[in-house]
């Protein structure tokens, strides 16, 4: 299986979302499941392509060039996607991947699961959305996805396109292992 993974390039962020993230990563390889990614080398963006690569799994990397360009990118890159901008990778991400998993991140990694989860919605993708709440790290976000869905302003449910884990057992579970 090809596993999109969005997360945060911050480095510094709690170190139990760096455990988590190379637990996940290490559980890809040995499964050998491909990671699709952003390709940065710092953050949780760094561990988790480290933590797949270090442990024999494939990477592929989908890279804006200005992020080639500052040095933050990934030297555990096994196949290498170049591009222009942020939809582009987000594009390219969505159509190379299986599946997706959110770690803890910021705007961007929301960006990301809004914009899968919002193209499944009206068709344009199948693929689902995990949100990996380690340490409740998602629970404003499912309270927000909650009450969008009180007020009216969702068909079906959030829950059809965005799935939540709160362990990694859960995890593995919604990827059928």
């Amino acid at each position: 299986m090809k596993i999109a993974i969005y997360c945060s390039a911050n480095n510094a962020i709690s170190q139990d979302y760096y455990e988590a993230t190379r637990e996940l990563g290490v559980w890809m390889a040995q499964q050998n499941h491909m990671l699709v990614w952003g390709g940065g080398n710092c953050g949780l963006m760094g561990c988790i392509g480290d933590a797949v690569h270090d442990n024999g799994g494939r990477t592929i990397g989908m890279v804006p060039r200005s992020l080639e360009q500052s040095g933050r990118m990934s030297e555990k890159i096994d196949i290498h996607f170049p591009c222009d901008s942020l939809s582009d990778r987000k594009e390219l991400m969505i159509e190379h991947s299986d599946i997706a998993i959110a770690l803890p991140g910021g705007i961007g990694t929301l960006d990301e699961v809004f914009t899968q989860a919002g193209a499944h919605t009206i068709g344009f993708n199948n693929k689902m959305v995990i949100l990996y709440n380690i340490g409740g790290f998602f629970d404003t976000t499912v309270a927000l996805l909650e009450d969008l869905q009180k007020q009216g302003m969702m068909r079906g449910h959030w829950t059809d396109y965005i799935k939540v884990a709160n362990s990694f057992t859960e995890l593995k579970n919604f990827l059928g292992k």
